[in-house]
């Protein structure tokens, strides 16, 4: 499903929405541990996993973005600076195993936006994918499809 957006404020909030069949510490270790970070996402790293504390992403030349942990309860809430923006993740226990709200606070929509949602729109499928033991066929497919619908997504939104 594709995110939904929202204007708070001055700022753009998208918000995603994943239901899995795993318990919550499994879904977190998945955001948290870097072996598993690394397999949904290779450029984060998380260095210092505390409120205040540091995820680098590696810009693939040699240098690194530092991101600060805005907000952390375990195995509930992870945020962090995204750029000029902030990513939260929340988990929430359900009968059915996890709910995952991921939510990205836009300050500014640029050019840039509809391929960092398609990103984290297959972000989120590919930990669906590994916490279920599969894999996706090409994610650069995967983002190729979901990039053009969220280019017209956020061309609506912005012509309301």
């Amino acid at each position: 499903m594709i995110a939904e957006l929202k204007l708070v404020s001055n700022d753009v909030v998208a918000r995603f929405e994943r239901l899995w069949q795993h318990d919550v510490r499994k879904v977190w270790s998945f955001l948290t541990e870097n072996d598993k970070l690394h397999g949904w996402f290779p450029e984060l790293r998380i260095e210092d996993l505390r409120e205040g504390g540091l995820i680098k992403f590696d810009m693939g030349d040699g240098t690194f973005e530092e991101m600060r942990i805005t907000h952390l309860e375990p195995y509930s809430v992870l945020a962090y600076t995204w750029g000029e923006d902030e990513v939260r993740f929340e988990l929430h226990p359900v009968q059915e195993g996890c709910r995952l709200v991921l939510t990205e606070i836009i300050h500014s929509m640029t050019s840039h936006t509809p391929r960092d949602l398609a990103g984290w729109h297959v972000c989120l499928d590919v930990i669906g994918a590994l916490l279920d033991d599969r894999t996706l066929e090409s994610r650069k497919d995967e983002w190729r499809s979901w990039y053009e619908k969220y280019q017209e997504h956020v061309d609506r939104f912005l012509k309301e």
